[in-house]
């Protein structure tokens, strides 16, 4: 039985099935701490609290629930980035925001951040615990709401409530997570079943809401003769066993995706809720099937928006479909998909050279190495680029990013999560410089808990993302270029192998010594900073854009600069067009 506060939080995390708090410890999180020691969760402590909230992200993608914690005032701060990116992933997290002590509070005092105001924007619930009889009810409901709602809890704890004597309450203390059924009801269904039996070409696009429907999303395909398309989140869930996959569509996709949404006469959005509206169809007629109906047709016109659970509501939907026989379609989206996979595999076969080795290459070899169940991380930026488009979802992969938030330096961080929650798989980071050099400290965590973490540096000595988005709105690039430290020796000084690697003749054997080592490991690949990632549509402002930089930077004397970019994306640009 708990004697305090933070041993009865710790003794009800334990029951939720907890095995990690995130955080680094401080004078108002010391109870905590010290209940925690005495327990079977373990604390990991990380250097940086924005680390522990993005390992703790990565967790729960994983296993479905895992806590973070902070101290007062600058620990809070720090944690909000990560606590905005889990948040915004829907993803269940618990924070504990340790603060001041509940007497000072209103006065100014140091380190003071007022939980409610600072975690209003990025939870379900947030709400400060002052008394003991609180503590149960308020934990209990913390957790409700964030394994419940898929999101972020927070509870305020101060640091002198924390070692008060602990009381138990008459409510309920167990976790409750329900899995109930969703679906359209059946006149929904049937109005749904006739608009697709009249339409004649059909394309299906999946979200990460589709991502526990495989089967039933290639059933649907199969008797629709349509092409499936998906989002980034949803890839590795959707592309497996998929005979109809044509890629991906959005900033980072494919042609093919975009085209078959476009030539469709109805697009059906299964647990999406696509954010580019510019890749969009508007001409033709849209349904969208997600299971929070606040999200329908925020996104696109809709014919129908109905609110279910994706394979629940295929299964209900499928008995009252007629089969298609025309798979002129299909085969027209698929062959179109075979020629831009075969323009992409250009890249692949263009190794690049010394210091510009083709990042495309690298990303292809990766992928052909890496174990068929690896957990990916990848960097916002250019890196998820390279990991939409050539790293292959085989059903038993798992991919994690800063795919809502867009943050930069994640992908370092959900590797600590991803390789503590499961230690006997492969986790491989796929690592901006940019962003592996915002968090850089954390790889010492690494090294602390010895996670066998890969960390594969994609080295393009520039922020390549901003870089491309200042070119295409007309803008020669300023001050985003970056003189790194030497990431090899970085990791060397932090316990672990690293290795440079100059040539892409070096790459691929270089990739399989990492994998293969027990232990964590650093690869520093230095890419081909003007390696172009261009949309799956190309505005013509945008081609005007890049001309004016390019002009630009002509004026000011870089014209080897200007004449490396264009040799190295006319073939890009000309695939795409």
């Amino acid at each position: 039985m708990a004697k305090n506060i933070a041993e009865q939080i710790v003794e009800m995390l334990e029951n939720a099935n907890v095995k990690r708090i995130y955080a680094v410890t401080g004078d108002s999180l010391n109870h905590l701490n010290a209940a925690v020691k005495k327990s079977s969760i373990k604390w990991i402590h990380v250097r940086h609290e924005e680390v522990g909230a993005y390992a703790a992200a990565a967790e729960a993608e994983l296993d479905g629930f895992a806590v973070c914690a902070g101290s007062s005032g600058p620990g809070h701060v720090h944690l909000i980035n990560g606590v905005y990116d889990a948040h915004r992933s829907h993803v269940p997290m618990l924070v504990i925001a340790s603060t001041i002590p509940s007497d000072e509070m209103g006065m100014d005092y140091f380190q003071e951040t007022n939980t409610i105001k600072l975690f209003d924007d990025c939870s379900h619930y947030n709400q400060m615990i002052t008394r003991p009889e609180q503590v149960q009810r308020v934990m209990q409901t913390a957790i409700q709401h964030a394994i419940s709602k898929k999101g972020v809890a927070v509870i305020g704890l101060p640091g002198d409530v924390s070692e008060m004597e602990a009381e138990k309450a008459t409510t309920s203390a167990q976790i409750f997570k329900t899995n109930p059924i969703i679906r359209p009801s059946d006149d929904e269904l049937k109005q749904l079943a006739a608009l697709i039996n009249e339409s004649k070409k059909v394309t299906l696009y999946c979200g990460i809401g589709a991502g526990e429907a495989n089967k039933e999303v290639v059933e649907l395909s199969r008797l629709l003769k349509a092409p499936v398309g998906y989002s980034f989140r949803g890839k590795m869930a959707i592309q497996p066993n998929n005979p109809n996959e044509i890629g991906l569509t959005g900033l980072l996709g494919f042609p093919s995706a975009y085209h078959a949404m476009y030539e469709a006469d109805l697009v059906i959005l299964l647990g999406t809720d696509f954010p580019y509206q510019k890749f969009m169809p508007v001409k033709n007629k849209i349904v969208q099937i997600d299971e929070s109906p606040e999200r329908l047709g925020r996104r696109a016109k809709l014919e129908f928006g109905l609110a279910g659970d994706i394979k629940q509501t295929i299964m209900a939907l499928i008995p009252l479909l007629k089969e298609k026989n025309d798979v002129d379609f299909l085969n027209e989206q698929l062959a179109f998909y075979d020629k831009v996979k075969e323009n992409q595999m250009e890249y692949v076969k263009d190794f690049g050279k010394e210091d510009a080795i083709q990042p495309e290459y690298v990303t292809h070899t990766l992928d052909r190495l890496a174990k068929k169940d690896a957990i990916f991380t990848v960097d916002t930026g250019m890196c998820c680029v390279w990991g939409a488009r050539f790293i292959t979802g085989t059903g038993e992969r798992k991919m994690l990013g800063s795919f809502n938030h867009g943050s930069m330096a994640n992908a370092m961080p959900m590797a600590i999560g991803a390789s503590l929650a499961y230690p006997g798989k492969q986790v491989i980071a796929m690592c901006g410089d940019g962003g592996l050099s915002m968090l850089l400290g954390d790889m010492a965590t690494i090294f602390q808990y010895k996670l066998p973490v890969k960390l594969i540096v994609f080295n393009n000595r520039t922020l390549g993302m901003v870089k491309l988005e200042m070119e295409v709105g007309g803008m020669p690039d300023n001050e985003t270029d970056m003189i790194n430290p030497d990431f090899a020796l970085v990791a060397q000084a932090m316990g672990y192998p690293g290795k440079n690697v100059h040539k892409p003749e070096e790459v691929e054997n270089a990739i399989k010594e990492c994998l293969d080592h027990d232990g964590p490991y650093l690869l520093n690949i230095f890419t081909n900073p003007n390696a172009l990632a261009l949309p799956p549509k190309i505005e013509f402002d945008q081609i005007v854009g890049m001309t004016k930089s390019m002009a630009q930077l002509m004026l000011g004397g870089k014209m080897d600069e200007v004449l490396e970019t264009v040799k190295s994306n006319y073939k890009h640009i000309k695939g795409l067009l």
